[in-house]
C-alpha cells in the first residue's frame, strides 16, 4: 500500500505518496497542471517487484491534494522545497525524474542541492527558448494533446482543475525560467527522455539540452507524444531503469 504524507517547508506544503522499497529511490516531479497521479503507471513500472526501489510521487503546492501557497512558487523556490524533503524524509541521492515543467524543476535541485541527487532524468523538457510565450506554449500542448488517448485527455483535464484559477500566475512563473543558463551547472548524470512525436520539447531543444548538460545524453520513445510517461509508461520506464542502474 502507498504511503502519503505531507511535507511543509518555507510557507508552502505538498504532498507525497511513496511505495515500495529497494536501494533505489525515483522521485516524480509532475508538469504544469498536473499531480501525482498521472505518475500511475510509470511508478509500477519502475518498481515492478518488492526490493526493486521506492518511488515517490510528488503533489507540488497548489497542484493534486497540496493546498495553495500564499504566492505562487517560482521554480527555484520549489526546487528547494524538492530538495528540503529529500534531505529531511529521505536522506539518500535519488533519481529524480521531472516531466515538462517538473523537468526544470528537476534541473534546479541538482544545480542547487546536488549533494540530494544521483541523476536526473529530464522528461519532454520545457521551456524550449523559441516558444517561451504562454500561447506558443498553450498551442503546442493543445496540438500534442489532441492526438492522445483518451485517459491521457481525461487525467489531464482532471489535473488542470485542481490546479486552480492561479493557473495563469504558474505558467508565468514557468516561463520566467530560463533553463538553458544553469544547465553548465547540473554535475550529475543526466537523461534527457522525450516521446518521439513530442510538439511540446521539440528534438532540437532536447538535443541542446543534452549537449549543454555536462553528462548528458538524449533517448527517444518512438510512437510517443510529449505525455510518453503517462500512457503506456512501460518503454519510458525501461529507459529510466537502465539509466539509473549504470554504474
Amino acid at each position: 500500500m502507498p504511503r502519503i504524507e505531507e511535507f511543509a517547508h518555507a510557507g508552502a506544503t505538498m504532498i507525497a505518496e511513496r511505495r515500495g522499497q529497494g536501494d533505489r529511490v525515483y522521485v516524480l516531479v509532475h508538469g504544469i497542471g498536473m499531480g501525482r497521479t498521472v505518475f500511475a503507471d510509470l511508478a509500477r513500472q519502475l518498481a515492478p517487484h518488492p526490493g526493486d526501489g521506492e518511488v515517490i510521487a510528488l503533489d507540488l503546492p497548489g497542484y493534486g491534494d497540496a493546498p495553495e501557497p500564499a504566492r505562487v512558487l517560482t521554480i527555484e523556490r520549489m526546487a528547494d522545497l524538492v530538495a528540503a524533503y529529500l534531505r529531511a524524509r529521505v536522506g539518500v541521492p535519488t533519481v529524480v525524474v521531472g516531466h515538462s515543467m517538473g523537468a526544470q524543476i528537476a534541473l534546479e535541485v541538482a544545480v542547487r542541492h546536488p549533494e540530494v541527487v544521483d541523476r536526473i532524468v529530464l522528461v519532454g523538457p520545457t521551456v524550449d527558448p523559441s516558444a517561451r510565450t504562454a500561447p506558443k506554449q498553450l498551442w503546442r500542448l493543445l496540438r500534442d494533446i489532441a492526438v492522445e488517448s483518451p485517459r491521457v485527455i481525461v487525467l489531464g483535464a482532471r489535473e488542470y482543475v485542481h490546479a486552480g484559477p492561479r493557473i495563469r500566475a504558474k505558467f508565468r512563473a514557468m516561463l520566467a525560467h530560463r533553463p538553458e543558463d544553469v544547465l553548465a551547472r547540473a554535475h550529475v548524470p543526466a537523461l534527457v527522455l522525450r516521446g518521439e512525436d513530442d510538439l511540446v520539447a521539440p528534438q532540437d531543444w532536447c538535443a541542446r539540452v543534452a549537449e549543454n548538460l555536462p553528462d548528458g545524453r538524449l533517448a527517444e520513445v518512438p510512437d510517443h507524444g510529449h505525455e510518453t510517461m503517462i500512457r503506456d509508461a512501460a518503454r519510458a520506464a525501461r529507459l529510466i531503469r537502465t539509466f539509473a542502474g549504470e554504474a
